[in-house]
């Protein structure tokens, strides 16, 4: 058995349940106070029982039907409908978005008139038509009736149809919010008085990763939607120190390097930016483009130092949200940031391809979840890029261990 069957079995079982149950109580009350043998139902009583019974369910079939509409009501298909039909799209914006609670306070305003007077008024006139021994049978079959004609069938067709029934139910609560206004104004100052001193509620950054996730589960959204809108409200939680590449395997060049010595050192290395440093790794003062190294050696220019071409690096705190860090790369149209520690130094690299490839295809961590060593997280990041690129992880490794030693060894001869 699906798993689509076994609710739809259980909820059948459920409202048969509650048939038996509601058929026993009539039943009961039938037998206890059985019809009179001499009631005579006149042609008016009948006339008004069918007019009750009509009209509540009539008006309660269209509340529930506007209701259905209004709130299936989208705001894409309002804007889609501003050029084609532009009062009727200014009418459902109001309805929707600007007196929603109007709306519906007219809408279930009227759905309660219609159940209350319906059910007082046929109920009378039941007793006069049929006896109070079948009272308790009326109240079961009206039960039913409305249940089902006033409200799932008409709010399935609201749900289903909606486009279609947008214009009508706009023109029908427009008219229902004007008829039953000074009720609808007693409703919305009780409500002030009683939710003074509320709330109002928004949509929390839990609840929009929720509903990523239930919209992936449900299939309107599919999993690389779902995960790029998980990992966009997370970034406000994620720092630069999270996913920066760590000073230990940074490939950086010293400043007085040549552009022949630097082609000759970095010459296969498959990244565009080279960060250069001064007096050692910690005292990164810029970057070089590869591609000026390259015009540049095709200019003749071997014996140019990388002090000449090199370009600002901006400097980010190791603690900068992810947020704040896609904001600088963008406003200042950089692709690469020093980390700097908390007693200034190096602490990493962090360029905007990290940035993207978090937001797009990273697994990324809560913001509630715990890293021991986020420096090791950093490294695995790391080694997942260089593999991604073809790199040998372990040569790189070794090769960014190498420099550090002869860069250290050339400041002791220094």
């Amino acid at each position: 058995m699906s798993g689509v069957k076994k609710p739809r079995i259980i909820f059948n079982a459920l409202l048969f349940f509650v048939l038996i149950v509601i058929g026993g109580a009539a039943f009961a009350m039938g037998i206890v106070d059985p019809a009179p043998a001499d009631v005579q139902a006149s042609q008016s009583d009948v006339a008004l029982l069918v007019l009750y019974v009509l009209l509540a369910l009539v008006f309660s079939f269209m509340c529930s039907v506007a209701e259905a509409v209004l709130l299936s009501v989208t705001p894409s298909f309002i804007a889609g409908l501003e050029e084609k039909a532009p009062k009727r799209a200014a009418l459902l914006k109001k309805l929707k978005q600007e007196d929603v609670d109007r709306s519906l306070a007219a809408i279930l305003t009227l759905n309660t008139i219609a159940h209350t007077v319906g059910a007082i008024g046929s109920g009378a006139k039941a007793t006069a038509v049929f006896g109070s021994g079948w009272f308790g049978v009326f109240s079961a079959v009206m039960t039913l009736m409305i249940l089902f004609f006033s409200e799932i069938i008409p709010k399935t067709l609201g749900a289903v149809y909606w486009r279609s029934l947008s214009g009508l139910t706009a023109k029908f609560v427009s008219a229902l919010i004007f008829c039953l206004y000074p009720l609808i104004l007693i409703s919305e100052q009780l409500t002030k008085v009683i939710a003074r001193n509320a709330d109002i509620h928004v949509f929390s950054r839990e609840e929009f990763i929720a509903m990523a996730g239930m919209g992936e589960e449900s299939g309107h959204i599919n999993e690389r939607e779902s995960r790029i809108i998980r990992n966009l409200f997370r970034l406000e939680f994620l720092k630069a120190e999270d996913i920066m590449t760590p000073r230990m395997v940074i490939s950086a060049l010293p400043n007085r390097l040549t552009i022949a010595q630097a082609l000759e050192r970095c010459g296969d290395a498959p990244f565009s930016r080279l960060p250069v440093y001064g007096e050692s790794v910690d005292d990164i003062t810029g970057f070089v483009l590869k591609d000026d190294l390259l015009l540049a050696m095709a200019k003749g220019q071997v014996d140019v130092s990388l002090e000449s071409l090199k370009r600002e690096m901006p400097v980010v705190a190791k603690d900068a949200p992810l947020s704040n860090l896609l904001e600088l790369f963008l406003d200042k149209r950089q692709h690469i940031a020093l980390v700097a520690g908390t007693y200034g130094g190096t602490k990493g690299l962090v360029t905007l391809e990290d940035v993207v490839e978090t937001l797009l295809g990273m697994e990324i961590m809560d913001e509630m979840d715990e890293v021991k060593d986020m420096q090791a997280l950093a490294r695995k990041q790391w080694s997942k890029r260089a593999e991604a690129m073809g790199l040998d992880v372990d040569a790189a490794g070794k090769a960014s261990d190498k420099m550090d030693a002869d860069q250290q060894s050339q400041n002791r001869e220094d």
